[in-house]
């Protein structure tokens, strides 16, 4: 059997049934989140990749040399780590701009709620005066001060019995 890319999802499948009831349903699969197509619109998949372009199918026939499948086996197998490290690139650089969107919209948010934050001074002079007031009230209590723990070491005595008693300890 041949596996070649699915005409809905483009992923290296013989089409199944989920993208065959879409392709027959005339769905567009820019916009089914889970196809490569509307990965690649969301930012979230690498489009412009020379590996992408290397993987691409050609029609025309080659003629059979060992050196040839040799080398090109090598070229893939350092194109995929290429790849991987762009992919792993693009994740950063994709989690650097949600932070900065949440960041920003989180300074906004103070920006427009900032009267919520300000304490005013008269707050301030009333908390300081009932804190004053509750150290009076409380001078002429005694507080304990707290023991000092000291580690003591138990030594434990072992029985007589014979040495293949089992020990319950």
């Amino acid at each position: 059997m041949r596996i070649d890319k699915c005409w809905l999802c483009s992923s290296n499948i013989y089409p199944g049934s989920k993208c065959h009831k879409h392709f027959k349903a005339k769905h567009n699969p820019r916009k089914l989140r889970w196809t490569k197509a509307a990965r690649r619109l969301a930012g979230k998949e690498m489009v412009t990749d020379d590996s992408v372009e290397m993987e691409r199918r050609r029609n025309a026939p080659v003629r059979y040399d060992r050196n040839l499948y040799i080398t090109a086996i090598k070229t893939i197998q350092k194109a995929e780590r290429v790849e991987e490290l762009r992919k792993i690139l693009l994740r950063r650089q994709r989690r650097r701009s949600i932070i900065e969107r949440k960041r920003s919209l989180a300074e906004k948010e103070l920006e427009r709620h900032s009267h919520i934050l300000e304490v005013p001074n008269d707050m301030l002079e009333r908390r300081e005066a009932e804190g004053e007031d509750a150290i009076r009230e409380t001078r002429h209590m005694k507080v304990s001060q707290p023991k000092e723990l000291v580690r003591v070491k138990k030594t434990i005595k072992k029985s007589r019995r014979g040495g293949d008693a089992m020990d319950l300890d």
